[in-house]
């Protein structure tokens, strides 16, 4: 975890206009949890516990400030307020223990960096990274592809049409903060979708 109350965003807000707008975001809460999604007692707990629906396969419930993305058959990201990520990480963990149901439940707030990236050329943009579809039909709005974007991994979530989030390991979000700007260099406009 970042050192003092305010946590330190690894590009200090960068941002690039062109084609798309690519911002950095502040980093919000992260609850990494693991377990049988379709155990009835798993998702109950999990569900109080982000206060949304369980999401569906390659789906995201709630919002980027305040819900669960699918990540895997076996995971889910619960995006809520910084402050409150440690404690419901405790809390749902002590509610799923007390229920006897094996799962992992870990803050990792500090592990990935976020990035927004708005504008009616998004997909285009992204479609020059990802091998992932980026179609309207294969990917539309309130669902996420876990991906890679050029050499790493990542995870774009597409948030209503023209707004998606990157999600990357922090460790390399100065190479992905630049694949996204320099897709997105003026010029990008192809009109393909």
């Amino acid at each position: 975890m970042s050192d003092g109350p305010f946590p330190v965003l690894p590009l200090q807000g960068a941002r690039f206009e062109g084609a798309v707008l690519v911002e950095e975001l502040a980093p919000g809460g992260q609850v990494s949890i693991r377990g049988d999604l379709a155990d009835t007692t798993f998702a109950e707990a999990v569900t109080a516990q982000a206060g949304c629906a369980m999401p569906g396969i390659w789906q995201i419930s709630g919002t980027p400030e305040r819900g669960l993305l699918w990540m895997s058959p076996d995971e889910l990201l619960l995006l809520l307020p910084r402050a409150e990520a440690a404690e419901a990480a405790r809390a749902l963990q002590a509610r799923l223990d007390a229920a006897a149901v094996h799962a992992l439940v870990l803050d990792v707030s500090d592990a990935r960096a976020r990035f927004r990236l708005t504008g009616p050329h998004l997909r285009e943009v992204m479609a020059r990274l990802t091998p992932a579809d980026m179609a309207p039909a294969a990917f539309p709005a309130g669902h996420l592809r876990r991906t890679r974007l050029a050499q790493v991994a990542a995870a774009v979530v597409h948030v209503a049409e023209g707004d998606m989030q990157v999600l990357c390991f922090r460790s390399v979000a100065d190479y992905t903060f630049r694949l996204l700007s320099g897709a997105a260099a003026p010029g990008a406009e192809l009109a393909y979708f």
